[in-house]
């Protein structure tokens, strides 16, 4: 796009081209597009906010953007309008008490519990490329105009632009929620120079309910629309580098790789869609993994199996100390003898184990029983 103060949005016909813009998403796999206004200075005070409360963590990269989230102009000269899209992640096979399935794995301690979303091929690769192709086929259309896709791969408030935009509304969990879809969706953009007509918001729906913040097993959802990502399961096992603080590591249970809770008990996602492309389809591996079958691969397992999956992003390091929080976990809830089996497991790996991982493997067996224990 150009640098110009005062960029001239191209001309165009909005309505007909926003019509034809929702059926080449359809026949793309995006479940509903909108337009929001790249105009978001309401959103600042919030964003300062929540900045200045620190609840971004070792998330550096949200600070060091500052006010640049709120303002798609600054990030990309020249916007006018930002595309919102939304894309369904729910696998086709899942059942149709998916919530129940999902809630009674966590309850088994032996078992290894990754996000919904994480199951199938990353979701930037598939978001990011079908924005394109969405975005070129207007270019066929239109002739070249400015644009730049972006699918949680920048400072961008996603949220935002989707509740603007008629995606849905912020939930109390800070997600965004739909009536008709739930949460159980991806968001992405597309920033353009074009003055297409903008999309109405979505009013909102989560009333008196405060499920999402007494499920929470961290307590991190400290308020309604206010998330401590500090404290979130999410945020430690993804993007928390360090050590787990102690004092959350029982609550987080048998999950390994992000957290769907505050999701599962969400009553607007009995309308939860399910996706329509076979790239969020559950890989093998993740459809009923135990914690001691994980434990038991070696890097290149590891680097091997989440090939295309959002899970290589964490990393083996991470990857190995989410699992020893979590059978630390099991080897507290577990019948003596499954414990044993976990307890010599741990043993077993603590010689090789860099500091980080020793500190949670010496963790997880604190909980040995004094029979057990050498």
């Amino acid at each position: 796009m150009g640098h110009e103060d005062e960029p001239q949005a191209t001309s165009i016909d909005g309505d007909a081209t926003l019509a034809q813009l929702r059926i080449w998403a359809l026949e793309l796999g995006f479940s509903q597009i909108g337009v929001a206004d790249a105009n978001l200075g309401a959103a600042e005070p919030g964003l300062r906010a929540w900045l200045a409360a620190g609840f971004h963590g070792e998330m550096g990269y949200m600070a060091a953007h500052g006010m640049k989230r709120a303002r798609p102009a600054e990030l990309v000269p020249g916007t006018v309008r930002v595309i919102t899209a939304r894309m369904n992640y729910l696998p086709r096979a899942s059942a149709a008490d998916w919530v129940g399935v999902e809630t009674r794995r966590q309850l088994e301690s032996g078992q290894a519990v990754v996000s919904i979303y994480a199951r199938g091929r990353d979701y930037h690769k598939v978001l990011r490329q079908r924005l394109q192709r969405l975005a070129d086929r207007l270019a066929q259309a239109i002739g070249p105009f400015g644009h730049r896709v972006f699918t949680d791969s920048a400072p961008v408030l996603e949220v935002e632009l989707a509740s603007r935009s008629g995606q849905g509304w912020r939930g109390k969990h800070t997600l965004a929620l739909s009536r008709e879809a739930g949460s159980m969706f991806f968001l992405g953009e597309i920033f353009v120079d074009l003055a297409l007509p903008l999309t109405p918001p979505a009013g909102e729906h989560c009333g008196s309910c405060q499920a999402c913040l007494d499920v929470c097993p961290t307590r991190a959802i400290v308020a309604p629309y206010r998330l401590d990502a500090r404290r979130c399961i999410s945020y430690l096992t993804i993007e928390h580098a360090g050590a787990i603080p102690r004092e959350l590591r029982a609550a987080m249970g048998n999950r390994i790789l992000g957290c769907d809770d505050c999701q599962l008990v969400c009553p607007w996602n009995k309308y939860a869609g399910r996706s329509s492309l076979p790239d969020f389809d559950a890989k093998a591996q993740w459809t009923g993994p135990t914690l001691l079958a994980l434990w038991a691969w070696r890097e290149g397992e590891f680097l091997r199996r989440t090939e295309g999956s959002a899970i290589r992003r964490i990393g083996w390091s991470r990857w190995r100390r989410n699992l020893a929080v979590a059978l630390g976990n099991a080897l507290r809830a577990l019948p003596a003898h499954d414990a044993t089996v976990i307890e010599q497991a741990l043993r077993d790996a603590r010689p090789a184990a860099d500091a980080l991982l020793r500190e949670h493997i010496d963790w997880a067996l604190e909980a040995a029983t004094p029979s057990t224990q050498r």
